[in-house]
């Protein structure tokens, strides 16, 4: 299963801050990020989180994020301008 997620996270020291603590509370994920750019305001300028295991409970997942102040949601197909 992969679940991708988008996030307001820019700087790469706290995304590794993020994906640590998210390793630490779901050690059976594989879990990264891509810094996208940000020219656009959140969430069409975002960063991708991608987690991929045998299962995710993304409210777990967004419940975290969200109690650490980042503005997070489940990847949604459309097209920004």
């Amino acid at each position: 299963m992969v679940e991708v997620f988008i996030t307001d996270i820019r700087l790469e020291s706290d995304a590794n801050k993020v994906l640590a603590s998210l390793k630490k509370d779901h050690p059976d994920l594989e879990v990264n990020f891509d810094l996208e750019d940000f020219n656009a305001p959140y969430p069409c300028g975002h960063s991708v989180l991608r987690m991929e295991g045998s299962f995710i409970d993304t409210y777990s997942v967004l419940r975290q994020l969200k109690s650490e102040g980042i503005k997070c949601q489940i990847l949604e197909d459309k097209i920004c301008n």
